[in-house]
């Protein structure tokens, strides 16, 4: 394998501490962002490079993401994995 690290399995419900945004990242490389009560706030594709992933929403804007220790960090955003969110 030379160096190369696997992608990781980076499927499912993502949170931000308060619960206000949720991204649900699909097995099939779709996205599905909620904010508050606005259910697929942000619909889109993303794609995973190591721990590392871009994002294209649906209107063609992009973002970047990368986790580190289990926490995935979006542009500006915080995300647990719902199951390990602060005070689930």
């Amino acid at each position: 394998m030379s160096g190369e690290t696997a992608d990781m399995n980076v499927a499912g419900m993502w949170v931000t501490a308060d619960g206000y945004i949720r991204q649900e990242l699909l097995a099939d490389g779709r996205y599905d962002e909620a904010r508050g009560d606005r259910r697929s706030a942000y619909t889109g594709r993303y794609t995973v490079t190591g721990a590392h992933l871009d994002y294209v929403d649906d209107t063609g804007f992009t973002a970047t993401g990368d986790i580190r220790d289990g926490v995935l960090y979006h542009e500006h955003l915080v995300l647990y994995r719902e199951e390990s969110r602060p005070g689930a």
